[in-house]
């Protein structure tokens, strides 16, 4: 009988394993930039700076803290241009959410009384610029707002402004993830014909655009905007209430998705329950599933082969990037840059391949695309992190995997799958963000997994002979875990013999093994 306990006692410690079959969250949390920004006679201190406000309420918005810039671009009208930037709350390093709400104010720019007239070809230069440039945002402690996932949101004038904003991004390597215009209408271009002289640059859907959303009227007679290929075009009509302007409108049905109160304000014009009711189709639940849901904080699925207007309408999934097969096909409805100088390497997804929990000294597949517009003998850095929250700027990520990938040249997009390991060392048990970078020897990119990945320490077992031929077995687990007992005499045909949920950290288990077997063996496994 000692022989059997000794067999007994070897075979729990050397074969103990555990099976993982719990649930997971799935949230689409980032360090990301969101910048808004007007139209012709506009400026920030209207309905931006009312939609910028909002935003931090949203309900997935993935923190309590975050900073909001106000960018001033202004000219002197001989072809210099100029840039100051203020921020009224805390600096993107001290806050939970790493989120930053950029307002974009070109007003002096932007035509009007008293103002200039700038293409916004030109006006795009200098915001490029500021977002590049490392040394732009004093406080953002030598990092440049290009560096995290860019949500870019423009009005009229200001979706050419966005929409430019996008190919000098892209040609200097960099991806934009989400482009939203509001109403585009470009100055003397797309067909346009306006009484003013300049000519603002087109509307376009660039290769380095991952999703388009497009929201567009031509119910008022001037102006209006335009529907735009490689774009989820969302066809709104007449809008009644709001502005009493459609054009106008379009800004604040946008509004309404993030802000669902009723009645909700932009500060300049209010959604009542009369424009909730009608202003929205049923599949977008008045507001509340259309929008700014599909941005990274909005989480919703931009793969959706949904179409909001019924059949033969625009489907969401056709604002997707299908330059490359990133997920939607391969349908080219992207408009190609006219260089890539590849200054900057770009993440462009993403994710975790499973869902479930992840035991200390597992690992976890992932898989990421990227960008890097330089020849294939050339090497990029990409690390990947756990983190204790979405923030990115204040340094508490912990190293899990470093690894070097080749350049793509600028035709090409790579995909890589990993496997990457979650020691007890550097994966502390909880819930955690994953974050990925990109570095080119000189630029860095920063992007995080939507899906969020629970650590968890594996039961311990120990054993005890309290009689002659039983045996108790100790599991010392954590609170709330189910586990189920197995046994068997050959490491293979294992059966269940007891399940229980841990109310305390430790549960023993008293067994007697079968009559006649010569060596036993238990494993613990956590259950759903």
């Amino acid at each position: 009988m000692a022989m059997w306990a000794s067999a007994f006692y070897a075979g729990l410690i050397h074969v103990c394993a555990l099976v993982l079959i719990l649930g997971i969250q799935s949230r689409c949390l980032a360090t990301g930039v969101t910048i808004i920004t007007h139209g012709y006679d506009g400026n920030v201190n209207g309905w931006i700076s009312g939609m910028a406000g909002r935003i931090p309420f949203y309900s997935r918005f993935p923190g309590t803290n975050f900073t909001i810039y106000t960018v001033t671009l202004t000219t002197d009208g001989n072809n210099n241009y100029f840039y100051q930037w203020q921020t009224s709350n805390s600096a993107p390093s001290a806050t939970d959410s790493g989120e930053i709400i950029v307002k974009l104010d070109w007003s002096q720019m932007a035509g009007g009384s008293g103002t200039y007239n700038i293409s916004t070809l030109d006006v795009a230069v200098i915001a490029s610029y500021v977002l590049l440039q490392t040394n732009a945002i004093t406080n953002l402690n030598g990092h440049a707002l290009a560096e995290f996932p860019i949500h870019l949101i423009g009005h009229s004038r200001g979706g050419s402004l966005v929409s430019e904003i996008g190919r000098q991004l892209g040609t200097n390597g960099v991806w934009v993830d989400h482009l939203t215009t509001l109403d585009p209408h470009p100055l003397n271009n797309d067909g346009n014909f306006d009484p003013f002289p300049v000519t603002d640059a087109a509307v376009h859907t660039y290769v380095n655009i991952l999703f388009h959303d497009n929201f567009w009227e031509d119910s008022d007679i001037y102006p209006h905007g335009e529907t735009v290929a490689g774009s989820y075009s969302r066809y709104l009509p007449s809008l009644s209430g709001g502005y009493s302007l459609t054009h106008s409108d379009i800004h604040l049905w946008y509004h309404g998705t993030i802000d669902w109160r009723v009645p909700a304000s932009d500060t300049e014009a209010s959604i009542t329950s009369t424009e909730r009711n009608s202003w929205w189709v049923a599949f977008e639940q008045k507001g509340t599933n259309a929008g700014f849901e599909y941005s990274l904080i909005g989480t919703s699925n931009r793969l959706s082969s949904s179409q909001p207007l019924g059949p033969g309408t625009p489907a969401i999934r056709d604002g997707y990037n299908q330059r490359w097969d990133l997920g939607a096909g391969i349908a080219n409805n992207r408009t190609s840059l006219s260089t890539n100088t590849g200054a900057w390497a770009s993440l462009i997804k993403f994710n975790r391949l499973e869902t479930n929990p992840v035991l200390q000294g597992q690992s976890i597949p992932v898989k990421f695309y990227y960008q890097w517009a330089r020849p294939t003998n050339l090497n990029a850095t990409v690390s990947i992190y756990l983190d204790d929250d979405p923030n990115a700027l204040n340094g508490n990520q912990k190293l899990l995997l470093q690894m070097d990938v080749p350049g793509t040249t600028s035709t090409n997009v790579n995909a890589v799958t990993v496997s990457v390991p979650l020691f007890a060392t550097n994966a502390a048990t909880g819930w955690h963000w994953l974050l990925t970078t990109i570095n080119n020897g000189g630029q860095t990119r920063y992007l995080y997994a939507p899906e969020m990945v629970q650590v968890i320490a594996p039961p311990v077992l120990d054993i005890a002979e309290i009689n002659p031929g039983q045996f108790r077995i100790g599991i010392n687990g954590q609170t709330n875990q189910l586990i189920v007992v197995e046994g068997c005499p050959d490491l293979k045909s294992w059966q269940p013999l007891a399940t229980n949920t841990l109310t305390t950290s430790r549960w023993n288990y008293t067994n007697n093994p079968p009559g006649g077997a010569s060596v036993f063996f238990y494993r613990a496994r956590i259950s759903n």
